[in-house]
């Protein structure tokens, strides 16, 4: 319980940590919202100050910041100075979609990852081996964007097995074949994603397997005998989860960042693409907004990979 509440400590520390070091950050980059109103001969210096002062923006930064703290106990992140919209409602709009693609990728890279690392190990210096690091080596140095062009081009233009951009092209809002259809959309960002996230983790595990296979308790179990069914499901896996668990945690954010570009390039709805349009136009409440939530979830993310750890190494209980 004592370990709990010294996370959610940690969690609201860094949550106020991020809110600082963001608010004044995007305070200080080179022009604003108004930008465009200073340089419109029909906008007077008195209009831009009333709009100035509806939004706050006439206000020490210091009083801006207290202000916004304030409503966000109560969720309330202000209003969009570009749809007039509320910040919350946009960004509960949008946070399904890229929570669905993020969860879905850290999934599938976790399985495959897993299977492909420790089939490498298996299989030291020899024709899978050599395969499978390979494929992490292009899916280590393979740029996000980049492979995104390349899956349209082919799978899109070329093959027309995927819609180009997106997320529905059916009318229906709910049922069966609306999940499809939002499926068959998201199909190439996910794949990007995961084929993305990959490299890394196949290095990792497959380095982390070869330990384990030196081990002189791998070798005991060994002698005796034991199935490779029985090694893995008893000496190898147990003992690769809890580093994996923690890689996973800290990967979470890299998922994150990397859909803001994903979801620019498929013109998926999501907070990605949310972040990218506001940060164009300097729109700061939506900002904040964003980079809170995501700051947020990646620091939830990242305690729930501590938890789960408890659980499964007995020893950090004692510590």
């Amino acid at each position: 319980m004592l370990k709990l509440l010294k996370k959610l400590f940690y969690l609201l520390f860094m949550l106020a940590l991020i809110s600082i070091i963001s608010f004044l950050a995007i305070h200080s980059a080179p022009n604003s919202f108004f930008a465009g109103g200073e340089l419109n001969p029909n906008m007077t210096k008195e209009a831009i100050e009333q709009l100035k002062a509806v939004y706050g923006l006439d206000k020490s930064l210091s009083v801006q910041y207290m202000d916004w703290i304030v409503n966000i106990f109560t969720l309330n992140f202000g209003v969009s100075f570009v749809s007039g919209q509320d910040v919350s409602s946009e960004i509960l709009k949008r946070l399904p979609v890229t929570l669905a693609m993020n969860i879905t990728a850290l999934i599938f890279v976790f399985v495959i990852s897993l299977y492909l690392g420790i089939k490498s190990a298996l299989s030291y210096e020899k024709k899978a081996d050599y395969l499978i690091r390979q494929i992490s080596l292009i899916s280590f140095s393979m740029p996000s964007f980049y492979l995104a062009l390349l899956f349209i081009i082919f799978f899109s233009l070329n093959l027309n097995l995927f819609p180009i951009a997106g997320l529905h092209s059916i009318e229906e809002k709910e049922g069966v074949y609306y999940i499809a259809d939002m499926a068959w959309h998201l199909a190439l960002p996910i794949s990007v994603m995961i084929f993305v996230g990959l490299g890394s983790m196949i290095i990792y595990i497959r380095s982390l397997t070869l330990e384990i296979l030196k081990s002189d308790y791998y070798f005991f179990a060994l002698s005796r005998g034991f199935s490779k069914k029985t090694l893995l499901r008893f000496y190898i896996l147990p003992n690769l989860i809890p580093p994996i668990v923690t890689l996973l945690g800290l990967s979470f954010p890299g998922l994150i960042g990397g859909s803001v570009i994903l979801e620019s390039i498929f013109g998926i709805e999501g907070m990605g693409q949310l972040f990218f349009m506001s940060a164009l136009s300097r729109d700061y409440p939506v900002i904040m907004g964003t980079l809170m939530i995501t700051a947020f979830l990646t620091l939830l993310g990242n305690m729930i990979a501590d938890l789960v750890l408890l659980k499964l190494n007995p020893y950090m209980k004692r510590g």
